[in-house]
């Protein structure tokens, strides 16, 4: 799994060895793991949670432990983003960077 921070997006690519996904639960999961195999202090976590007011009851979210930046599927709505990554090899999420 390459992952790719742009201005405002963070765009993740599959790589040959990468498994299907059959939740977007587990596709965050591996992208919150290979972030912290690239030495970020990220956690998984439901949005709700947070006290934010953004999508539903069940959308999760990658954030920093120390609020430096969140990425989550502005789709969400729309799409399933694992479905995307399995079919295109490829997604693009949402990075608000809080540090700034």
């Amino acid at each position: 799994m390459d992952i790719e921070f742009k201005d405002y997006k963070v765009v993740i690519t599959k790589e040959p060895s990468d498994k299907r996904f059959h939740t977007e639960s587990a596709l965050l999961y591996a992208v919150k793991k290979e972030l912290q195999s690239m030495g970020h202090d990220v956690i998984k976590k439901r949005m709700w949670k947070d006290g934010h007011l953004y999508g539903g009851d069940a959308q999760q979210y990658i954030r920093e432990r120390s609020w430096k930046f969140a990425i989550y599927d502005g789709d969400y709505a729309l799409r399933c983003s694992h479905k995307a990554f399995n079919k295109n090899g490829q997604v693009t999420l949402l990075l608000d960077n809080w540090e700034n």
